[in-house]
């Protein structure tokens, strides 16, 4: 059976580990290439977006593939959507793992939002805002810029461009990150909210740890609407599924 994994997670790292050496499965990972220097799967990679769901369905029928296993972030909704309707109409199996959410925990200042557009109901002017949500949806929160707030957006590569509104900037780093380092990084930036999208798991989750230890607030982006079809939240139950098939 050859099968396609859609990567860019933890998970999918570790599905890509079990499934290199699972017989009877070809399996062949797909990276969409948010960044340059990814580290490698231990499966066959294509890097690089597929382009449109015509271009991605017809791949997928030239590669033969039998069945998908989508291990993306669980704000990839658009390519995990997307991948779910071609399955469909290709008539192939489709399991996507996406993992728990994250819950508060005593200590935890959390606000939950559906739209970035509502951090403005909530950060006050003046504010020191730490933004962990990525390059993607940084425009979203172009209503909280002045009033003098500060803002600073995270990126594990440099965009090449200036920060795009004033009393911004870029801090590029690449993770993991302690919680420690957490801690030291946001006294040292004098922070006053962290804004994070809900993405699980215990590779990012450092960020909220110290703000718990901080007392400092944190907005959480609410997750997209999961997709139709079949989901599990674990690898276990991934690679039980594809022994399965």
């Amino acid at each position: 059976m050859k099968l396609l994994l859609l990567a860019g997670t933890g998970e999918a790292r570790g599905l890509a580990q079990a499934l290199a050496g699972m017989q009877g499965v070809s399996a062949i990972a797909s990276l969409a290439g948010a960044t340059s220097d990814p580290a490698p799967l231990a499966l066959p990679t294509r890097t690089g977006g597929f382009g449109s769901a015509e271009a991605q369905a017809q791949w997928m029928r030239a590669e033969g593939i039998e069945a998908v296993l989508d291990a993306t972030h669980p704000f990839a909704s658009r390519i995990t959507a997307r991948t779910a309707r071609i399955s469909r109409t290709l008539n192939l199996p489709c399991l996507h793992l996406i993992r728990p959410p994250w819950r508060p925990g005593p200590g935890d200042r959390w606000v939950e939002l559906a739209d970035a557009r509502e951090a403005l109901d909530h950060i006050p002017a003046g504010a020191t805002v730490f933004l962990a949500t990525g390059r993607g949806t940084l425009a979203d929160f172009a209503p909280l810029a002045g009033q003098g707030r500060r803002l600073i957006s995270r990126q594990i590569e440099a965009s090449g461009a200036p920060f795009p509104w004033p009393g911004g900037e870029y801090l590029v780093s690449r993770p993991p990150f302690g919680i420690a380092d957490e801690i030291a990084l946001f006294e040292r930036l004098e922070v006053d909210w962290l804004v994070v999208k809900n993405a699980g798991g215990e590779g990012a989750r450092a960020k909220l740890d110290a703000a718990r230890a901080l007392r400092l607030p944190v907005l959480l982006l609410a997750r997209p609407a999961p997709p139709e079809g079949e989901v599990v939240e674990s690898v276990e139950a991934a690679l039980d599924w594809v022994r399965g098939l």
